[in-house]
C-alpha cells in the first residue's frame, strides 16, 4: 500500500492579528470588525459570499427578484458597478431614475437581507466604453485617474451627484464597502484622494476597497486589497495558449496576485508588490462567475470550471468569495460597451453582457447556480469556522501549472478542527482519475489518516471533508463525503454530500461507519456525555438539485430541480413543468412535499419554427484588426449578408417568458420593430433571452439575423464549437431550434 499523502498543520501558517483603523475606528458599523485574519460580525467570523450584479443592465422590475436568486444561490453581498457614463452621458444632465436608480437599488437589496458593495470609480472598466468615463470627461484636458487638480474637479462633482442621489444611504450601516477606481496600479495616493473625496461628498462605508491583481500598488492600511481569478478570459490574443494566469488557478496556493487581469489595458510595467498586506486577509472580488465574450477570442466556461477556481480559493483561505459577474444583463443602450472604435484591444457585443454567469441575461438560473451555491451553502454552515483559519499546503505539491498528474489539495484548520479540501478538476487540458490516494494529516493533536482504506478520486472531484468537527457536542473525526451544512433541530443533522465513486464513510470514536448512500443515507451518533448528531447523506446525483433556504424562520434543505426563491412569505418555486412544484424538503429525519398555492403563470412550452425572409450569403471575413486581434462586423454587414428570420411570439407568453435558439453562425442580432434589442458572438451555447423585457410582448415583430461564419476565420472558439465549424463548407449559418417556455409561479401554504 502507498504511503499516504501528508500534511503538516502548523501554528506559524496562522496570520498575525492586527486592527486596521478601517472599520474599527473609522467609520465604524457596530457590529462590525476587521482584523488581519477574518471580518467579525457580532463577535464571530463572517466570511462573506458577494455576487455582482449591475443595476443599471437589469430592468428595475427584474431586480427583486434577480436578488432573490442570487440570495438562494447563497450569496449575502451584492456589488455593483456605479457607470458614470450610464448616468451622465450629457454634461450636467444626470440621471437617477428608473433603473438609473442607484438608491432604490440599495432599498432592493438590503429589504432582501443582502449587504452592499458599491464600486463607485470613477473609472470602472467593466467592459463600458471609455472605463465609464463620459465621452466629455475623456474628452477633457486633463489628466486621468491622478490627482490632477483639473481632473479631481471633475470627479468632486460626479462624487456629489452619487451622493445626492444616495440620499444618506452610502452610510456604514447600509453600505458594507465602498470601491475606489478599479484596477488602479501605479497611484496609490490617488486612491487616497478619492476617498477623501468621497467621504467630503457624504459617502462613507466600514470598508474602502480597491483591486490588488498586477502588483498594484496601494495606499496600504487605508484600502482592503481585494483579488481575482478567472479561469480563461477574453483579454488575450486568439491563437493564444491556455495561458499560465488562468491555469494558476485551478491549484491550492498562498499566491493571491494575478498579472493577467487587465493586462491588455495595463500593459506589462506594473511595479508595485503583489504580497499580501500584513494588515488585512485574504479576500477576493473578481472570481470568475463565468466571462464575457470578445469578438476575437470567445471562452466559454463551464459550470464546474467555475466552482473548481472558487472551490480552490475557499481552500487556499480566502476570507472573502467574491464573484463577477453573478447576474448577467444588457447595456442600457447602443455603443456602451467597450469596442475598437474607442481604443479598447477588444471588440465587446454592443448589448448582451450575459457573461455566462450563474444568473443569465434572461434572469434564469444557468449550472453554475447550482454547482457554487453548494459551496456557498457550506460557506454559511462553517464560514465562522473557517473563516480566520489558514491553508496547509501538503508536503508534495504540483511542479507548476503544467503538472496535471499530482494530486491537488490542501486543508484549511487549526489543527483541531478542519476541512480536506480535494481540486481535481480543470477544462482544456483534463486530469485523469488519481488512483489509490489516502491523506495523513499532522497536527499538535495527533495524526489523523483517512480514508479506511485508499480511494480513487475521479476528474471533477470538487471535496470538502470535514476533520476533527464538532457539531452538536458530537466530535467527527472525518468522513470522506463533502460537508454541506448542519439543519436544525433537538437533535442537529450534519449533511453531508456524496463525492461521486468514493465510499461514504464516518469516523467517529473508534468506529468507522461506511454509509450505503442508495439504502441507509442516515446515521445516528452518541457520545459518552450525551450529545446526539444524525447524519444525513445526499447522493450525487441529489446534490445537482440541493438548496439550503436561510431566513429568520431558521435552516432549511430542498432537493428540487424548480427554481426556488423565498420571500417574507415563504417559499416560492418557479415550476417549468407540470401542475404542482416537485420540491422535497428534509424534516425531522424523513422527506416530505411541502404545500403550494398558485400564483400566477401556466407552465408553457413550445417549438417555434423561424419564418426564413432572407437566406445568408457569404460575407468578406475580415473585419479589420487592432494589434492583430479581429475586429467584429458593423450592421452594414450584417444588413448584407446576415440570415434574416421572422419569430411569432405565442399570445400565451406572460411576463416570464422566455426565447430560447439553438444555432451555429457568427453574430446574431435580436430585432423587435426593427431596434436591435440584444446581440451574441457564436460560441457554441444558446441564445437565452427575456421576451419582456426585451419589448417583444404577443403581436411584436421579432427578427433574428444571423451572419455566417466563415470556416477561414481567425477568431477563436471552444473546441465544440470549432469542431462545428471545421465540419463546415465554406461557412456555418443555421438555427437548430428555437422554443418559448414560461413557468407557473408558487407559493408555500402555511403549515
Amino acid at each position: 500500500m502507498a504511503e499516504p499523502l501528508r500534511v503538516q498543520i502548523s501554528a506559524s501558517r496562522a496570520r498575525n492579528e492586527r486592527r486596521p483603523r478601517m472599520a474599527n475606528i473609522e467609520d465604524r458599523r457596530p457590529g462590525l470588525e476587521l482584523t488581519s485574519r477574518a471580518l467579525m460580525r457580532d463577535g464571530r467570523p463572517w466570511l462573506p459570499v458577494s455576487g455582482e450584479m449591475h443595476y443599471t443592465r437589469t430592468p428595475r422590475e427584474r431586480w427583486t427578484h434577480r436578488l432573490r436568486l442570487m440570495r438562494a444561490g447563497g450569496i449575502s453581498v451584492v456589488s455593483t458597478y456605479v457607470p458614470w457614463i450610464h448616468h451622465e452621458p450629457v454634461r450636467g444632465s444626470a440621471r437617477f431614475d428608473g433603473r438609473f436608480d442607484v438608491g432604490a437599488f440599495i432599498d432592493a437589496a438590503r429589504a432582501e437581507g443582502l449587504e452592499v458593495v458599491l464600486r463607485i470609480g470613477p473609472w470602472i472598466h467593466g467592459e463600458v466604453r471609455n472605463g465609464g468615463f463620459p465621452d466629455w470627461v475623456q474628452e477633457a484636458p486633463v489628466r486621468h485617474r491622478t490627482d490632477d487638480p483639473a481632473y479631481l474637479a471633475l470627479v468632486r462633482g460626479w462624487f456629489g451627484e452619487v451622493a445626492r442621489a444616495l440620499d444618506g444611504r452610502a452610510a456604514p450601516d447600509r453600505v458594507l464597502a465602498i470601491q475606489l477606481d478599479n484596477e488602479l496600479y501605479d497611484q496609490p495616493g490617488h486612491l487616497v484622494t478619492l476617498k477623501r473625496l468621497a467621504r467630503e461628498a457624504g459617502m462613507s462605508a466600514p470598508l474602502w476597497t480597491a483591486t490588488a491583481w498586477g502588483g498594484a500598488q496601494l495606499p496600504d492600511p487605508d484600502v482592503l486589497p481585494l483579488w481575482g481569478g478567472y479561469g480563461d478570459g477574453f483579454w488575450v490574443d486568439a491563437d493564444a495558449p491556455w495561458d499560465p494566469t488562468f491555469r494558476a488557478h485551478y491549484f491550492f496556493s498562498d499566491t493571491w496576485d494575478d498579472p493577467g487581469i487587465g493586462a491588455d489595458v495595463r500593459g506589462d510595467d506594473a511595479t508595485g508588490r503583489s504580497d499580501l498586506s500584513v494588515w488585512f486577509p485574504p479576500a477576493t472580488c473578481e472570481l470568475g462567475g463565468g466571462m464575457a465574450t470578445a469578438y476575437h477570442r470567445r471562452p466559454r466556461p463551464e459550470a464546474l470550471d467555475i466552482a473548481a477556481i472558487a472551490h480552490a480559493k475557499l481552500g487556499s483561505g480566502s476570507a472573502w468569495q467574491g464573484y463577477y459577474m453573478y447576474a448577467g444583463g444588457t447595456n442600457p443602450g447602443a455603443d456602451l460597451a467597450e469596442s475598437h472604435a474607442t481604443g479598447y484591444p477588444n471588440d465587446m457585443t454592443r448589448l448582451s453582457y450575459d457573461f455566462h454567469a450563474p444568473i443569465g441575461e434572461a434572469g434564469r438560473a444557468a449550472p453554475a447556480h447550482a454547482a457554487l451555491r453548494r459551496q456557498h451553502a457550506f460557506i454559511e454552515a462553517f464560514g465562522d469556522l473557517i473563516a480566520p483559519q489558514p491553508a496547509h499546503l501538503p508536503e508534495i505539491q504540483p511542479a507548476g501549472v503544467d503538472d496535471s498528474s499530482t494530486l491537488r489539495w490542501a486543508v484549511r484548520g487549526d489543527g483541531d478542527q478542519g476541512f480536506l479540501f480535494i481540486g481535481w478538476h480543470q477544462p482544456h487540458v483534463p486530469v485523469a482519475a488519481c488512483r489509490g490516494a489516502r491523506f495523513r494529516i499532522e497536527s499538535p493533536a495527533g495524526p489523523v489518516v483517512m480514508p479506511s482504506a485508499p480511494v480513487d478520486i475521479a476528474p471533477g472531484t470538487l471535496a470538502r471533508w470535514p476533520v476533527g468537527l464538532r457539531v452538536g457536542g458530537v466530535r467527527i473525526a472525518w468522513a470522506t463525503a463533502s460537508a454541506l451544512t448542519v439543519l436544525p433541530g433537538p437533535v442537529p443533522t450534519l449533511v453531508l454530500l456524496e463525492d461521486a465513486g468514493i465510499p461514504v464513510e464516518v469516523a467517529h470514536g473508534d468506529a468507522v461507519h461506511r454509509i450505503d448512500v442508495d439504502d441507509h443515507p442516515h446515521l445516528h451518533l452518541a457520545d459518552a456525555d450525551g450529545s446526539t448528531l444524525d447524519v444525513l447523506v445526499l447522493s450525487a446525483p441529489d446534490a445537482e438539485r440541493v438548496w439550503v433556504s436561510e431566513t429568520r424562520a431558521g435552516r432549511r434543505l430542498f432537493v428540487t430541480e424548480d427554481e426556488i426563491t423565498w420571500d417574507r412569505a415563504g417559499l416560492v418555486s418557479a415550476r417549468a413543468r407540470g401542475d404542482v412544484p416537485a420540491v422535497r424538503e428534509y424534516v425531522d429525519g424523513s422527506w416530505r412535499a411541502p404545500a403550494w398555492t398558485h400564483v400566477s403563470g401556466t407552465s408553457a412550452a413550445a417549438s417555434v419554427t423561424p419564418q426564413p425572409v432572407r437566406a445568408w450569403s457569404i460575407p468578406p471575413g475580415d473585419y479589420g484588426t487592432v494589434d492583430g486581434r479581429q475586429s467584429a462586423p458593423g450592421d452594414a454587414v450584417l444588413d448584407d449578408h446576415a440570415a434574416v428570420y421572422r419569430v411569432g411570439v405565442p399570445d400565451w407568453c406572460d411576463e416570464d417568458a422566455v426565447f430560447q435558439m439553438a444555432w451555429g453562425g457568427d453574430v446574431a442580432q435580436v430585432r423587435v420593430d426593427g431596434v436591435t434589442v440584444t446581440d451574441r458572438f457564436w460560441d457554441g451555447s444558446d441564445l437565452v433571452v427575456n421576451l419582456r423585457d426585451l419589448g417583444a410582448a404577443p403581436g411584436a415583430e421579432v427578427e433574428v439575423r444571423i451572419l455566417p461564419l466563415r470556416t477561414d476565420s481567425a477568431v477563436h472558439l471552444p473546441a465544440g464549437a470549432a469542431a462545428r465549424l471545421s465540419s463546415s463548407t465554406e461557412a456555418l449559418c443555421a438555427i437548430d431550434a428555437v422554443s418559448v417556455g414560461q413557468r407557473s409561479l408558487w407559493q408555500e401554504a402555511p403549515r
